[in-house]
């Protein structure tokens, strides 16, 4: 073997290699995990937001509403003391 084919040989082999993680580095991307969030999504510039307002700590709030609006219609007349 010829010492030019073989460093040849080496330069085209360390060049492929090269290429080759490359192109592995830039398909899986660069992704952490911070805090439960995957950073940076690839989808990061045309991703909804994903946040949802807290709701009420009591979660009958409207049945509550209801039951007192109800019991506030719901007068009774006081009754007469018996006569004798």
């Amino acid at each position: 073997m010829n010492i030019s084919t073989s460093n040849r040989s080496g330069r085209f082999q360390m060049l492929a290699g090269g290429l080759l993680l490359l192109a592995c580095g830039m398909s899986t991307g660069c992704q952490i995990d911070v805090a439960g969030q995957t950073l940076p999504s690839p989808y990061h510039l045309s991703d909804d937001v994903q946040y949802y307002a807290p709701g009420p700590e009591f979660k009958l709030a409207n049945e509550a509403a209801a039951l007192a609006e109800q019991r506030a219609q719901e007068i009774s007349e006081p009754q007469g003391a018996p006569t004798p």
